[in-house]
Parts: C-alpha cells; sequence; structure tokens
C-alpha cells in the first residue's frame, strides 16, 4: 500500500483551480478557446459560443481547429478568403509558433475581431476573439466628431481659446488670432496663458487678461463666468465670455462688436444732445413766456382803457384798430398761459384743485369763451348732456379750459353754418365728454402726431394756431387719471372723446408727453 493523499490533494486543488479559472472565463465579454497539443478544442467560455452561434454539441465533441474554421466557412461566418487553404495553414501556424500572433477578421456581418493566438509552453493554443466592433465605431465617431469641431472652429468668426487646469491652451482658432493681433507661430499648444497675456496686455488699454488668468488658475470652488467688453489701442472693441467646462477646462469667447458699440455710442451721443436741446427750448420758453406775459397784460389793460368813453372818443377807424389790438393781444396772452401751464405740467409741480364741480355749470363756461367765434361763422353749437350726472369730481378750472380748446379746435375745422355737437354722458368708470364737427377729418399721419406741442396743422382750418390745444387737452385728462382718444376719417369729421374717472387720482402726476 502506497500513501496517495498528497497527491490526491494536490490533483484535487489543480481541479478546483480549473474550475475556478473556468468560472472566471464564462464571466468574461471576450470570447477564449483553448485547443490542446492535438488542435482538438479543450475549452470555451460562452462569450465564445455566443460569438459564433456555434451549438453546444459540436462545440463538446472537442471539434479540431481546423474543423471549427471550416464550419464558420460553411456557415458563412468568416469572410472568404481567396485562398482559403493557404490561409488556413497560416493560422493553424500557430500551433508551431513560440510567440503570439494577432489577426484582424472583418466578419461579414460588420463586426471586426482582434484575434490572437497564443501558444501554452506544454503545447497547444489559446485563442481570444475580441469584439472591437463598438470601439472602433466609437473611435471613427470621435475622429469625425474632432474634425468636425476643428473644421467648425476654423470658420468661426468668433474667437475661442480653451485653456486646461494647468493654464496651458488646449485648442484655439484663427480668429481668436486675428482678433487679438497676434503672430500664428506665437500661440501654439500647450502655451501657458501668462505667455499669452504678456502679448495681449500690449495690445488692450485696459486689458483684461489679469483676471483671465486668475479665472483659469485660481481655484474659485464656484467658478463663476464672467462676461465683458474689452477696448484694444487700435478701437477695436470685443465682447468676452468666460465660461468654465464640467472636465475642469475655461473656454473664452470672443466677438468683434466695435460697429455696434460706435452706433450705440452714437445714439447715445445724440440721444444726449436732443436731451438738451429740449431742455434749452423749454427754458427758453418758459423765460420768454414769462417776460412776455407782463407786456401783454399791460397791452391789454392800455387797450381797454383807450376802449373807454373817459379816455377821450375814437374814430371808427382807431376803435377797429383797438379792438385789433385787443383781441390779438388775448389770443397771445392765452397762448403764453398755455405755454406756462405745459412747463408746469413737465416739471411735475402742477396740482388739481378737486372738488365737486357741476357738470352744466362748466359746460355753460365753455360755451361762452367759443361764442363769438361761432357767431362769426354761423356754426351752431348743440349741447347733449341728458345722460350726464348733476357733478363729479375734478378741477373745474382745468375741466372748463379742457372743454374751451376742444370746441376751439372744432370751431377751427366745422364748415361754415354747421353743428358742433359738445356731448357728455355717464359711464361705467366715470363721466365722458365728446366733442364732433363735421370737418375734413383727420389723415392717419395727422393722427399720429396730432397730440405732439409746437406743430399746427392747417388741414382745412381757419387759423393756424401753436399747435398747443389738444397738448393742454391730453395733459389735463391724464392729470385727472383719465384718457384722450380721438375718432376721426374722410367725411365722418371729427370726435374727440376725454374719459374722466369718478373720483380723479388728485394731487401731482406727471403727464405723458
Amino acid at each position: 500500500a502506497c500513501d496517495i493523499s498528497a497527491i490526491e490533494t494536490i490533483r484535487a486543488e489543480y481541479e478546483r483551480t480549473v474550475r475556478s479559472h473556468a468560472d472566471t472565463l464564462d464571466q468574461l465579454n471576450t470570447a477564449v478557446a483553448i485547443f490542446d497539443t492535438d488542435e482538438n478544442l479543450r475549452f470555451f467560455n460562452q462569450a465564445f459560443q455566443k460569438l459564433w452561434g456555434l451549438d453546444g454539441g459540436f462545440l463538446h465533441s472537442a471539434p479540431s481547429n481546423a474543423l471549427l474554421l471550416d464550419r464558420l466557412r460553411s456557415e458563412g461566418k468568416i469572410a472568404e478568403q481567396p485562398e482559403w487553404r493557404r490561409w488556413k495553414e497560416n493560422l493553424l501556424g500557430a500551433y508551431r509558433a513560440v510567440e503570439s500572433q494577432e489577426h484582424w477578421w472583418h466578419l461579414p456581418d460588420g463586426k471586426t475581431i482582434r484575434v490572437v493566438a497564443n501558444p501554452q509552453p506544454k503545447g497547444g493554443v489559446t485563442w481570444v476573439f475580441e469584439n472591437l466592433t463598438e470601439k472602433m465605431d466609437l473611435e471613427s465617431r470621435y475622429q469625425t466628431a474632432v474634425r468636425v469641431q476643428g473644421e467648425t472652429l476654423d470658420n468661426l468668426a468668433e474667437g475661442v481659446a480653451v485653456f486646461g487646469p494647468d493654464g496651458r491652451l488646449r485648442l484655439s482658432n484663427p480668429a481668436f488670432i486675428a482678433l487679438w493681433g497676434l503672430a500664428p507661430d506665437a500661440i501654439k499648444a500647450n502655451v501657458h496663458v501668462s505667455a499669452i497675456r504678456d502679448l495681449c496686455d500690449q495690445r488692450a488699454a485696459d486689458s483684461p487678461w489679469g483676471g483671465f488668468v486668475a479665472a483659469i488658475t485660481g481655484f474659485d470652488d464656484e467658478r463663476r463666468d464672467r462676461h465683458g467688453q474689452a477696448e484694444l489701442v487700435n478701437g477695436t472693441v470685443l465682447s468676452y465670455a468666460v465660461i468654465h467646462l464640467p472636465n475642469g477646462q475655461v473656454m473664452m469667447t470672443f466677438v468683434d462688436v466695435t460697429d455696434t458699440v460706435n452706433v450705440e455710442r452714437a445714439l447715445k451721443d445724440r440721444n444726449e444732445a436732443l436731451e438738451k436741446s429740449d431742455q434749452l427750448k423749454n427754458e427758453f420758453v418758459q423765460h420768454v413766456s414769462y417776460e412776455l406775459r407782463s407786456p401783454l397784460t399791460n397791452i391789454i389793460g392800455f387797450t381797454e382803457l383807450l376802449s373807454l368813453p373817459t379816455t377821450g372818443p375814437l374814430t371808427p377807424k382807431q376803435r377797429e384798430y383797438v379792438e385789433h389790438v385787443g383781441s390779438s393781444s388775448s389770443v397771445l396772452l392765452t397762448i403764453v398761459n398755455d405755454i406756462l401751464d405745459l412747463a408746469t405740467v413737465d416739471a411735475g409741480i402742477m396740482q388739481l384743485d378737486i372738488s365737486e364741480m357741476s357738470i352744466d355749470r362748466t359746460i355753460a363756461a365753455a360755451a361762452e369763451l367759443v361764442a363769438d367765434r361761432l357767431e362769426e361763422h354761423q356754426i351752431k353749437l348743440k349741447v347733449d348732456a341728458a345722460s350726464a350726472p348733476k357733478s363729479f369730481h375734478g378741477d373745474e378750472i382745468r375741466v372748463r379750459q379742457i372743454l374751451y380748446n376742444l370746441l376751439s379746435n372744432a370751431a377751427n375745422y366745422a364748415p361754415a353754418a354747421s353743428t358742433i355737437t359738445l356731448a357728455c354722458r355717464q359711464m361705467a368708470d366715470g363721466v365722458e365728454f365728446s366733442v364732433h364737427d363735421d370737418g375734413p377729418g383727420m389723415p392717419p399721419d395727422v393722427l399720429e402726431s396730432v397730440f405732439r406741442r409746437f406743430e399746427p396743422r392747417a388741414n382745412g382750418g381757419r387759423r393756424r394756431g401753436a399747435g398747443l390745444g389738444l397738448s393742454i387737452v391730453k395733459s389735463f385728462v391724464e392729470l385727472h387719471g383719465g384718457t384722450v382718444r380721438i375718432e376721426t376719417g374722410a367725411d365722418k369729421g371729427t370726435t374727440v372723446i376725454c374719459t374722466f374717472p369718478e373720483t380723479p387720482s388728485g394731487g401731482i402726476r406727471e403727464a405723458a408727453e
């Protein structure tokens, strides 16, 4: 009897190791097949069977390597070779080789297989079949994407530069070099941002590259993106953006916005000039208006004195002249007062005297002011206040001034012997006044600028005024918190409608210009 316990222990350990290796190989996605010295299949994993789609009975029958190749060829699973026998003999030469051999198979179904034949020390060959189809496809797509990206960046008008976490240039495009006026040989891959900063600092009046270097090489936890503008010494204005990428890199983009900035500056300068001109105009108008009021008051006063019998007798011609002087002075004083009222509104210091006002009394007062003008041209005034309330809250003097301006404007355009209608009615949210005349109406181009000041329009009117009437109407109505609209058209005449709220906001309000 011989004690073979040690031998059996080693044999059992060997079998466990082989099974362990087999189980491990079965878990791999790479196909593995092991052939013995007689070129017969001794082991294959599941990936091998799945790759070639062979039935288990055939594989477990320990087929030879040559038979396996013929089976794959007959089933069309490997590409047909021009000289099959020579190709197969060359492949099976791995059993007589010492070093590993590598082959690339392009299968009919489009797969690309890397085949490695690894000779074993005691004979036999271990075949490894690695499916690289997806890897090759991804690599091809990646290379295509890189080429497309490169072509895209190279043809962009926007300058782009990308720096790595170490502060070195990863990529840039020609637009970046051109916008900063750099030499192409000075901007190469892996050049440090500090070297680019030294070059660009010379070309910018207030160089932003110090901030760029801090953003690229700094340790800012928030990694905040930045945007701004930089002006070069040659007058070019660049709009830049510093964008932190997810992989730790920093991308900077530059766009030439010189034309946009120049246009913006020109518009700003023009706007400032217009504002200054408007301010000067207003100051001049206010000053002249105040200076005119006192002499006009004196002229009107002396004209009235001349008209009195106690002053002395006047010839009919002299009395006619005195009446013309008085009426012209009154018109001029009205214009001056209108200008001062608008100046007060613009300054925001006009305060309405809100009280409960009688609508009938206000309409009658406004009608009396224009009675002479209406009688001069045989124009009748029709008042429709049947649907109007007895009173509402507003500034009686300003409302009377509004109605007077509306009636004066209508009298200027209404045909002779026609009728002007002044209507007032109660609305759900306030009171509405409207004045209608049968004049020629307003064309669309006039309607757009009808509320602008100092833009008198004849348009069939009898007299050419200062162009302040409707401007005053709009300002005073909006001071009450109301609105003004115009309904007009050819052969329809013109209707100006003013809507006042039931309870004005009162106080000091800025009127729309």
